[in-house]
């Protein structure tokens, strides 16, 4: 690479590192807030999951941070008419936007990895955080108050006190087939169960239950199994991995061809019959559910996948329209070549490229070209901004 070309990517280095960091800054801050307040965290749980949100926060702030870059770099050379000193030099402008070029790709790669593993990984670990919130909440009411209830299960227990989170003279009181057990135990240990959505309860000397309960009687050990209300969703498409959405999708394709068989032998079934009112009934009604849900999970972790790539990939071509376009307004700041650049990047890019994500997720188009229509948008336009730089 020659001088004027490290000297424009230094520079370019310098005022994106500059830029990201503050622009990630505050919207970490933003989203943290949104978090907490969303899941109820207090103070230290905020500090805690701070680190694992700056992850999901660089893919969106990175190609917006690179396109105001590359507008202050290339709009100040160009202002100070360097473009035009290193034109009569013989350097053509391709030549001064090769850097530009460079650290969109590069930043294309860094998004990719960002969008496939670290926002999985500070996702989980968020959830982790979570899950450690609510068993301090937990044992801190047994604690003060050695009573917990949770309507919405259908369970409460009552503890005489509570020391090394280990429950003494525990009293459970739960519901199973509309019937109210009760369940005694000497002592009982608590533990979340993240992956599954549960808390177990293991009991030690036990006595009660009868019924239709787990045990009757007395018993030296047991176990109960309550679900964990966390509040949270099924895991997004966002948050898996690239080797999970296409294990996901190969799942999805097994269970389409089971249903479908299972569809047509029960219609078989109900023709040979000739009971032709069960053709309407629950349990081809509950089939064919389960494979409208099948098939609208394959579409959505199929688009997910396109539009990762799409994504990391838009830094490059936001670059190719911003160097460009930053040359041609040599004469006004910085910022305003920012704004007028960005504008139509914010009304055009952003809109066609969530009515794509959505269409594709019903299945109206198919992801590997659908999603890459805001790129080419943007590819389209940079080309005809560089054609006029390299003629004039």
């Amino acid at each position: 690479m020659k001088l004027l070309q490290r000297y424009i990517l230094g520079e370019l280095v310098r005022v994106f590192l500059l830029l990201v960091i503050a622009l990630t800054v505050m919207l970490v801050f933003l989203g943290m807030f949104q978090e907490a307040t969303a899941r109820g965290l207090g103070p230290a749980q905020i500090l805690q999951i701070m680190p694992f949100v700056v992850p999901s926060m660089l893919p969106f702030t990175i190609p917006a941070t690179l396109l105001l870059s590359v507008c202050v770099v290339y709009g100040r050379i160009s202002g100070d008419l360097e473009v035009i000193a290193a034109k009569s030099a013989g350097i053509s402008a391709m030549q001064l936007l090769l850097p530009a070029f460079l650290l969109g790709t590069v930043l294309a790669i860094g998004s990719f990895g960002l969008l496939n593993y670290a926002i999985p990984w500070g996702v989980s670990n968020i959830e982790r955080i979570v899950t450690q919130a609510l068993e301090e909440i937990f044992f801190d009411v047994l604690s003060t108050q050695h009573y917990f209830s949770n309507p919405n299960e259908g369970y409460t227990i009552t503890v005489r006190d509570v020391k090394n989170r280990t429950l003494l003279d525990a009293t459970i009181r739960y519901r199973r087939n509309h019937q109210q057990i009760t369940v005694c135990a000497e002592a009982a240990r608590i533990h979340f169960d993240l992956e599954a959505k549960h808390i177990l309860v293991h009991l030690k000397n036990v006595s009660g239950g009868g019924g239709d309960s787990d045990f009757s009687g007395e018993m030296k050990n047991s176990e109960l199994r309550f679900p964990l209300e966390l509040q949270l969703e099924n895991v997004a498409s966002r948050n898996l991995t690239m080797d999970t959405l296409r294990r996901e999708i190969m799942r999805a394709e097994i269970d389409q061809k089971r249903l479908a068989t299972e569809k047509n032998m029960k219609a078989a079934m109900i023709l040979f019959t000739g009971d032709f009112q069960q053709l309407a009934g629950d349990q081809v009604s509950s089939l064919d559910k389960q494979q409208k849900r099948v098939v609208k999970d394959k579409l959505q972790y199929q688009a997910e996948i396109h539009s990762r790539f799409s994504m990391s990939a838009s830094c490059w071509f936001f670059a190719f329209l911003g160097g460009p376009f930053a040359m041609l307004q040599a004469r006004r700041q910085f910022i305003t070549s920012f704004i007028i650049c960005f504008m139509p990047i914010l009304v055009i890019y952003y809109p066609v490229m969530f009515l794509m994500m959505n269409l594709c997720k019903t299945g109206t188009l198919d992801p590997w070209w659908a999603m890459w229509v805001p790129n080419l948008i943007i590819g389209v336009a940079g080309f005809l901004v560089l054609r006029k730089v390299v003629q004039h």
